[in-house]
């Protein structure tokens, strides 16, 4: 099993489709890619700009190009020797009237062939819920949206819906009856009782009064073809019935204006399998597993034997036929039991790279069991961004912090106080059906019996809270002993806050470690094991909500370091932290991804590398922010008793504009719709003054009004006059932690990835700003011209580094190292990782390394810290940056080396002077010549 040597991730959307990606990938073969790493292809909601709301995941999707463009992309691909990596989406479907198998299942309820398909809950013990799926997804309260004459009665040849807008559910086919029969005296009137066509009513009528049910699926649904096709003609071709079909269904329409005219409607849809209600009913009241807080997104129940088998047909046959040749699998902490998931995936799919999303906490490592390459590289995005921020400067940033935004609360009181926000504003109707499961469990154990609905939920949600990672994985029957103690903390600092529930807490520890008692029945203990599993898949979410997309958007001292994955509290790492991380990589997943973008992080690679800078100055940086937030002072708005934005926004705003500032002359109108649809977004996600459910759209004009003055053009801006010689001094240093972060990207332990267009400066924002689209031809050009122009190393580089600003510098360094990976695929895939000291002046000032097989051996050196390393627009080179310092080399290395970069022979022995390595390029690739 070998994984790629690099792999581009691919976007695909309705404006971007396969014939698209088609063009572009000369480009990528000749860039040195390895693999296409695609966004879900599969058959999604109508104009869907992500591709996770599948729809059918057994159908190319026909908005991209459908099968016959992806055929010809696929075939490109291989014959240019490119792999593709898909990402598959076993989690969750649609909840939307294209997905056909739960259309189905509304229509025909258990006795529907897809009943069990879904994660639904049709024995709730809501009233109003029991053997109905609700549909959250009226703008308004369901009286209202009723008597206002949103909700119809449609009909075409698919049968009777019950419409919304663009929703479309199918009614539950035994209620046609009730349709039928309302004015079936009119019609029998009109046409006569012998009359055919009315005897074919009859006989309809008939066929819905004793449609077979249980195991009989198949004469069902035959029957119930019968009857919507008999319908259908009759419509079609019987004037007389039409109109009084019409008719009919107006009947059941009612009239707007007279409520008592919804009587019917509203008992027609008392009887059908969902129940459509206010969209924020789901926050309080639910009985469907949704992905994350997501209405529209019903999770699938994967773990099912025929589930599984129907989800991944396409995916396995076109494993089978070697056109998917690695597999990505989208958010497997979501999955009931990953484990067991990914062994039946192994099994089915062979012997393919499988890479899984997994979010892992700073020292949290990825179950060793898992037959899976690795994870999809958060893990190394965070720990390489660690590197580029001072941990010295953490007490001075935190003060600044402080001080200039006006936040005392520490990160780990802030995260705490998010998630129970999401909890209960979000999630109070998953967390009291989860109380419910382990109460009703509880009670067969003496210690449990006694504990209230009440206080459990308490208890449940306190410890929640303070649960410190993503998932366990206990309920799997994985004993990993770092779980039990994710579980001991949690309970630990829960029960510390809450003496009062020390009891309850006491319990759910036990709970959750699976410490039943030894008299419990056998099918009681499945029971027990189940609500831990659902435990697990809810603290999932939880985390993802409360700390991804609410705290990181509120805690603002660094906003490099606020990344999935990621934690505020870490304000850098040691090298040596580092070099831990990497020689792991390289003995338990050498096959893992190397990512430093994705289309979910929360900026760009480059923005990140810009604002771990300020890490380096915070002096500087203190000055800056408070003259501008006196400056700016007067372009707030007021508010009652308050200015907008507060201070934690205007801190965010400045990190935000200091990393997304363009190299060049912006275009200004773009520059500020684009800070303009992210603000808004951000503060909706920080949930301090707006949130999603309750916009504040007077507070956010206000917040956009402020950001929109500051970019008014340079000449009437005072703001600007000071902030882009400051900006554009960071931008400089930023470029190169850029350079730095990517070539150790490249020769890491793992494979890199490049997320589409970031191969030249990534100042992309979080989604959909990421999504934008990506000039390709440009870039192609580019590159062109760069490799037509290696006759002469030095004067290119020399050229390339004075117009910094167009991004072609970072191009060339990945072209350069990816070459060179691709010449030693041996070396980088499975080489020993050898972590390297410096003596010398300037030795905490590098980040080095060396990769070695079988006598194949290379080095990668990168500077780190580089405001201390050379003044603003002088590059960090020859001996006037190093002066004495040396790296110390391995024992048995080449005597000579040549660098990648720069095609120069550098001396080796003992030691080598950076001076040497690095004269003409800031960092280095050396590759050992004997």
């Amino acid at each position: 099993m070998n994984p790629p040597l690099s792999s581009y991730r691919l976007q695909f959307t309705p404006s971007f489709g396969f014939r698209d990606a088609l063009e572009i990938l000369p480009y990528l073969a000749e860039l040195g890619i390895g693999a296409v790493y695609a966004s879900p292809v599969f058959r999604a909601a109508k104009g869907s700009t992500h591709g996770y709301d599948v729809t059918d995941p057994a159908e190319i999707n026909p908005e991209l190009g459908g099968e016959e463009a992806f055929g010809l992309l696929a075939g490109r691909a291989r014959e240019l020797g490119l792999g593709w990596i898909q990402d598959i989406v076993p989690n969750h479907m649609a909840f939307s009237s294209e997905n056909l198998l739960l259309m189905d299942v509304l229509e025909s309820g258990p006795d529907s062939a897809y009943f069990e398909f879904f994660d639904i809950d049709w024995d709730s013990p809501r009233e109003g819920l029991r053997g109905r799926l609700l549909a959250p997804f009226l703008g308004k309260f369901y009286g209202k949206s009723l008597e206002d004459g949103e909700i119809r009665l449609e009909y075409d040849r698919s049968g009777i819906t019950v419409n919304y807008y663009d929703f479309r559910f199918p009614l539950k086919i035994e209620s046609y009856a009730s349709i039928l029969t309302t004015r079936l005296y009119r019609l029998r009137k009109q046409l006569g009782r012998d009359h055919p066509e009315f005897l074919k009513i009859l006989g309809a009528l008939y066929v819905l009064q004793n449609l077979p049910a249980g195991d009989n699926t198949t004469d069902r649904r035959d029957q119930l073809h019968f009857v919507k096709q008999m319908l259908w003609e009759l419509h079609s071709y019987v004037p007389d019935f039409a109109a009084w079909f019409k008719e009919s269904m107006e009947a059941f329409n009612g009239r707007k204006e007279e409520p008592e005219s919804f009587t019917l409607l509203e008992r027609l849809l008392a009887d059908q399998y969902f129940r459509l209600a206010f969209w924020k009913v789901a926050t309080q009241e639910i009985n469907y597993k949704r992905f994350f807080t997501v209405n529209n997104l019903i999770s699938l129940r994967a773990e099912l034997d025929r589930v599984f088998g129907h989800i991944h047909s396409l995916v396995l046959r076109l494993t089978g036929e070697n056109v998917f040749t690695g597999l990505r699998v989208d958010h497997v902490d979501g999955l009931l039991d990953p484990e067991k998931y990914l062994d039946k995936l192994r099994k089915r799919a062979g012997d393919i790279p499988i890479l899984v999303e997994k979010i892992l906490g700073p020292e949290e490592a990825l179950p060793l069991t898992w037959p899976v390459q690795g994870t999809t590289g958060y893990d190394f995005l965070n720990h390489v961004t660690g590197i580029f921020c001072n941990p010295r400067n953490e007490r001075v940033m935190d003060r600044i912090y402080r001080k200039l935004a006006g936040v005392e609360d520490s990160y780990s009181d802030i995260e705490y106080q998010e998630k129970k926000l999401i909890i209960e504003n979000h999630m109070a109707g998953d967390i009291d059906n989860l109380a419910s499961l382990m109460k009703s469990v509880s009670s067969s154990s003496r210690h449990g019996y006694d504990i209230t609905l009440f206080h459990l939920k308490q208890a449940i949600v306190e410890v929640m809270a303070r649960f410190p990672v993503y998932r366990t994985y206990i309920g799997g029957g994985v004993e990993r002993l770092e779980d039990g103690g994710h579980i001991r903390s949690a309970t630990q600092a829960a029960a510390a806050e809450n003496p009062a529930l020390d009891y309850e807490i006491d319990f759910i520890r036990n709970f959750l470690l699976l410490n039943y008692p030894d008299s419990l029945p056998g099918e009681d203990r499945e029971r027990w094991v189940q609500v831990v599993r659902r435990f697990e898949q809810f603290t999932v979410p939880l985390m993802a909500k409360g700390v991804e997309d609410t705290a990181f958007y509120y805690y603002n001292r660094l906003l490099a370091l606020n990344e999935v994955g990621g934690d505020p509290r870490r304000f850098g790492i040691a090298p040596e932290s580092f070099h831990v991380f990497l020689k792991s990589r390289s003995e338990s997943w050498p096959g893992a991804m190397n990512a430093t973008a994705t289309h979910d992080t929360k900026r760009g690679e480059d923005i990140r590398a810009r604002i771990a800078v300020l890490s380096e100055i915070p002096r500087e940086w203190e000055a800056r922010v408070r003259a501008w937030k006196k400056a700016n002072y007067r372009l707030k708005r007021r508010m009652g008793r308050r200015a907008v934005p507060d201070g934690n926004e205007e801190y965010f705003l400045y990190q935000t504009l200091v990393g997304m500032f363009p190299f060049g002359e912006p275009d200004w109108e773009a520059l500020r719709g684009r800070i303009s649809e992210y603000l808004r977004k951000a503060a909706r996600e920080a949930k301090a003054h707006t949130t999603w459910l309750s916009p504040d759209t007077v507070y956010e004009d206000a917040l956009l009004s402020f950001a929109e003055s500051l970019l008014s053009p340079p000449e009437t801006s005072p703001f600007l006059e000071d902030f882009l010689p400051f900006q554009r001094r960071v931008a400089w240093y930023g470029m190169l932690n850029s350079l730095a972060q990517t070539l150790i990207k490249i020769t890491a332990p793992g494979f890199p990835d490049f997320y589409q267009g970031s191969e030249c400066w990534d100042l992309s924002l979080v989604d959909p700003d990421n999504r934008r689209p990506v000039d390709f031809p440009r870039h192609r050009a580019a590159l062109d011209d760069i490799t037509a122009r290696y006759g002469d190393l030095p004067a290119l580089i020399a050229d390339l580094f004075a117009s910094h600003a167009d991004g072609r510098i970072k191009l060339f360094l990945i072209h350069r190292a990816l070459r060179t990976r691709n010449e030693h695929p041996d070396l980088f895939s499975s080489g020993r990782y050898i972590p390297l000291d410096a003596s010398g002046k300037r030795k905490s000032h590098l980040f080095a390394f060396a990769r070695e097989r079988d006598g194949d051996w290379a080095v990668t050196i990168t500077p780190r810290m580089v405001t201390g390393l050379a003044e603003e627009n002088r590059l960090p080179l020859g001996n006037e940056t190093w002066e004495d310092t040396r790296l110390i080399l391995p024992p048995a290395s080449p005597p000579h080396w040549r660098n990648a970069l720069s095609g120069e022979i550098v001396p080796g022995g003992k030691s080598l002077r950076l001076a040497d390595a690095c004269s003409q390029f800031p960092a280095a690739l050396l590759v050992g010549v004997m």
